[in-house]
């Protein structure tokens, strides 16, 4: 059965040519130049997609979008856009589009993108109806994917919901956030949530490519076409052809390489050093840095050209100590694994230890926190781990700090004292200093190394302030 497609444009030629050419293509196809009509046809018949202009005379392409996703869910849409604004996309996105296409309009990115929103929407459509069938809700996709993820704090509901939107388009994503957040883990999360998870995730470490070898790692390389090519080598953008390619701390490449990459990334083909076959590609690429890639523009080490490809939605993986009490969940999580490893029982933590997770400053994020819990579930004996087995880094955290507290009793020592320069200069260096122990969880030795002064010279300092609890 021809699947059923409406165009809804106001500009008339535009509407002619593209039900000509998607009928050429084997749909069924009608027209219309209004919201309000579209709406109308909409309510007598049934359409598995709808291509909508984003400016109408009577509406916008928003509000269709909108009643259409309320009243007819397994309609498919596509917005068609004047406008090449990422923001306006996330926006359509959110609202159940499944992609926006921009004006002027060429036939093959078309209809390849409404191939694309038919497979996704009768997925879609697949599973709704096997949810009611069964008459219950089947266990999120997510659920064995989440550890780095799914936690109780507002940024990891952010996270996740980010997720969720994303996973089922076809963009390309730039993952930020500081070494350890778990980038790999969220694209492979990505991966196994999209139209692709059952095709190849390949990984990539841009941090340890060799220049030379770059080339062939990217694109492969026939045997004998070069010194010591002694086997055919497929390249990483081959082995993930039809899934997704993940290339980390993409910072790291040459500006050399990073030209050779845009060539393939732009026309998703694919050349092996010492061939002259070109392999298409249907490669999503997600890229991962801890390095802010704007500023890495601005001083000229990577391109900005690049950057737009790559750069079609962007997702920031907040550093463990922003996700407050998400700590202990993901303790939690590690420790449940732990246990299995170990063939050991250990109930959870002791509230020293919760006290250590929550106020270290965790430099080393997710990752350093699965590691201490695999060491410390090592270390323990009884039903509980307790502080006498962390390292000694956290065991200094054992005591709960108020910063705000404590920073308020500093106002309040100089708040009757004259406001003279030496008052005031006293007043706002010890202020300094408080914020700065704040920030670092009270760790002296860090504060110290900040504040570049000796910790001799921090705790005599400390000590003339006489703050309760702070010594």
């Amino acid at each position: 059965m021809k699947k059923k497609i409406l165009i809804v444009d106001d500009e008339v030629n535009i509407g002619l040519l593209l039900s000509k050419f998607l009928t050429r293509n084997g749909f069924d196809v009608a027209n219309t130049i209004t919201g309000s009509s579209a709406m109308d046809i909409l309510s007598k018949d049934t359409f598995d997609l709808v291509l909508c202009d984003y400016r109408l005379d009577d509406t916008d392409g928003r509000e269709i979008l909108i009643k259409i996703k309320e009243n007819y869910p397994t309609t498919g849409v596509i917005i068609i856009t004047g406008y090449s604004d990422i923001k306006l996309a996330v926006e359509f996105i959110k609202l159940g589009a499944y992609d926006y296409i921009t004006k002027p309009l060429y036939p093959d990115e078309i209809l390849n993108t409404i191939n694309k929103a038919l497979k996704t929407q009768r997925a879609l459509n697949e599973k709704v109806g096997s949810s009611n069938k069964n008459n219950s809700q089947s266990e999120p996709e997510y659920a064995n994917h989440t550890d780095y993820i799914d936690a109780q704090s507002e940024v990891s509901a952010t996270l996740l919901k980010q997720i969720q939107l994303i996973a089922p388009t076809s963009y390309s994503i730039i993952l930020t956030g500081k070494s350890g957040t778990g980038k790999e883990y969220v694209a492979k999360t990505i991966h196994l949530n999209s139209l692709r998870k059952d095709k190849p995730f390949i990984a990539m470490d841009c941090g340890s490519l060799i220049r030379e070898l770059a080339g062939s790692e990217f694109f492969g390389h026939e045997k004998g076409s070069f010194t010591g090519a002694l086997y055919t080598n497929i390249g990483h953008f081959e082995q993930a052809n039809g899934g997704t390619l993940f290339l980390d701390e993409i910072g790291n490449l040459s500006y050399e390489i990073q030209a050779t990459l845009l060539r393939t990334v732009q026309e998703r083909k694919v050349k092996r050093i010492g061939s002259t076959k070109e392999i298409d590609l249907d490669v999503r690429i997600i890229v991962a840095t801890n390095e802010n890639l704007v500023e890495n523009i601005a001083k000229g080490t990577f391109r900005e050209d690049l950057y737009h490809r790559f750069n079609e939605f962007s997702i920031h993986i907040p550093s463990l100590k922003k996700r407050g009490k998400d700590i202990l969940v993901f303790a939690n999580k590690f420790l449940a694994i732990a246990n299995e490893e170990l063939s050991k029982d250990i109930k959870g933590f002791s509230e020293g230890v919760k006290n250590c997770f929550l106020n270290y400053s965790w430099p080393g994020n997710v990752r350093e926190l699965k590691n201490v819990v695999r060491r410390v579930a090592l270390l323990s004996n009884g039903n509980e781990i307790q502080v006498d087995v962390l390292p000694l880094e956290l065991a200094n955290y054992a005591k709960d700090f108020d910063g705000d507290k404590i920073l308020d009793q500093v106002k309040a020592k100089f708040s009757d004292k004259p406001k003279d320069l030496k008052n005031a200069a006293q007043e706002a260096e010890y202020d300094a200093i408080l914020r700065v122990l704040k920030e670092v969880n009270f760790n002296k030795t860090k504060a110290a190394q900040i504040l570049n002064i000796d910790r001799k010279t921090l705790y005599n300092k400390i000590k003339a302030i006489q703050i309760q609890g702070l010594e």
